[in-house]
């Protein structure tokens, strides 16, 4: 079941007026259902998938916090993780594995094996193993209630494409369930619009110009697949910022505040500090769970950035079973490493030609230059295979040509004018609210102060801007997130 499809709009109102109605006791049972139910939409078989997931990580985390042995507690915290990890693996790279091993060994010795990806995977194993971790470590007491337990791994909001929850901050608020509050309702329901401007007005329109074009990449000169890759980049934060803010929205209405996945990652001056607003939940999980783990920067450089790049390669391939997402990975960890190493070399030359760090033009170029390294390295992530991406960037480099937008171009790559209008729009809205979230602002808490006539004013716009731009491919069934593939 997809955010933006119409069983969707009759499910959520459901699932919350309910909640809301039946009592205490009863809420977390109903989510349960729910979320399993919203689970199951895609296939009843993935149901089962998660639930041995739910069983195998709740009975570890009982008995690592009871047993006083070390060595058993080592033992059972093992068996969590390679158990998750072992269904990630088998549903997500088995398959990708044995066609790597035939390549190696020739086609003489062909295995096969056809394996169907449950949606989500990714995201909530990594949930409930961070819960094992947490437990492990004392950071938390294991959860008794195996119903309020399962419906952390489920919670229908963020289940399939995160944001990947902490139990020490998802669990506490589980545990006692909410009162209707009109005022979440309200905050709820505003960021979810928000998130559904983002996904189906600039990500979907977005997305029919950028397979255009990288669907038959060798038509098309520089300029157009530099323009592509360029879009692409706003196409993904757009598609999977607004899934995240959906998520957190709806799950803002059930009184439930999920972290936040997303934060203007394009005014980042740096590669590490857009990996600190990008994809927050993962990145972070990484860090906590692997990176530190591994020893951080608590060591020498060199070890350092041996963990930086593993920690990425890990990410990369969190991505998918495709070495060239593991390439994407590398190459963001070998930004990180090389910025590292030219750091002190850098505030060397900014203090011999008298340069403020603070100043604006500096921080301006800081970020020009980390939005165009972070579009190389996903025509790497959107290209189907390496070679393609060589292919891509040869193109660009040796056939940039002139600027072709406005010879007609533009409206020979799926989209007509009035979706290149109402995207370009919707894109001004989002660089606008996304600077004043900037500076220390909330768009909400500004609407809020307004008027009547002013706040249903914007909605209203909003909501027309959706709806104008979904009349746009009236008939056609709704756009999947980017992330479910995941």
């Amino acid at each position: 079941m997809l955010f933006n499809s119409v069983s969707f709009l009759i499910y959520f109102p459901i699932v919350v007026l309910m909640y809301f109605i039946i009592p205490a006791k009863g809420k977390n049972v109903w989510l349960l259902v729910a979320s399993y139910y919203f689970y199951m939409s895609w296939n009843v078989q993935y149901g089962l998938l998660i639930l041995l997931s739910t069983v195998i990580t709740y009975a570890c985390g009982r008995v690592v916090e009871r047993q006083e042995n070390t060595l058993w507690r080592k033992l059972t915290f093992a068996l969590s993780l390679t158990a998750n990890f072992g269904i990630l693996f088998f549903f997500k790279y088995f398959e990708w594995m044995l066609d790597n091993i035939n390549r190696l060994l020739g086609s003489g010795y062909g295995f096969s094996f056809t394996i169907l990806l449950p949606v989500g995977i990714s995201f909530y194993t990594f949930q409930a193993v961070g819960y094992t971790f947490d437990v492990y470590r004392g950071k938390l007491k294991a959860e008794k209630n195996f119903i309020t337990y399962a419906l952390f791994v489920s919670f229908f909001p963020q289940l399939v494409a995160g944001p990947i929850e902490r139990s020490t901050n998802l669990l506490g608020q589980l545990q006692k369930p909410s009162v209707f509050k009109a005022e979440n309702v309200t905050k709820g329901l505003q960021v979810m619009l928000w998130g559904y401007v983002e996904k189906m007005v600039i990500a979907d329109n977005l997305a029919i110009l950028v397979d255009q074009v990288y669907n038959n990449y060798e038509a098309y000169g520089g300029f157009i697949l530099a323009l592509a890759s360029v879009l692409f980049t706003i196409q993904i934060y757009c598609d999977f910022g607004g899934y995240s803010h959906i998520a957190i929205g709806a799950a803002k209405v059930l009184n439930i505040t999920l972290m936040e996945n997303f934060r203007q990652p394009f005014f980042a001056c740096g590669i590490r500090e857009f990996w600190q607003r990008w994809h927050i939940s993962l990145s972070g999980w990484f860090r906590d769970y692997l990176y530190i783990p591994l020893g951080g920067g608590r060591c020498s450089n060199w070890r350092k950035y041996f963990n930086v790049m593993v920690t990425f390669l890990a990410s990369g391939m969190w991505h998918g079973a495709s070495w060239h997402y593991i390439i994407w990975g590398g190459l963001h960890g070998a930004y990180r490493v090389i910025g590292e190493i030219l750091h002190p070399l850098k505030r060397k030359i900014w203090e011999a030609l008298h340069v403020n760090p603070e100043h604006a033009l500096y921080q301006t170029v800081q970020r020009v230059s980390t939005f165009f390294l972070v579009v190389v390295a996903f025509i790497v992530f959107r290209a189907t295979s390496f070679r393609e991406t060589l292919q891509i960037m040869g193109i660009i480099v040796s056939r940039f040509g002139g600027c072709q937008l406005t010879d007609g171009t533009l409206l020979t790559l799926g989209l007509n004018l009035a979706q290149i209008l109402l995207t370009g729009l919707a894109m001004a809205l989002l660089l606008m609210v996304d600077i004043v979230h900037e500076k220390g602002g909330h768009l909400s808490i500004w609407i809020g102060k307004r008027p009547a006539v002013v706040r249903y004013g914007i909605y209203y716009g909003l909501i027309l801007l959706i709806l104008t731009s979904v009349l746009q491919t009236f008939g056609q069934s709704a756009a999947s997130f980017l992330y479910f593939q995941f």
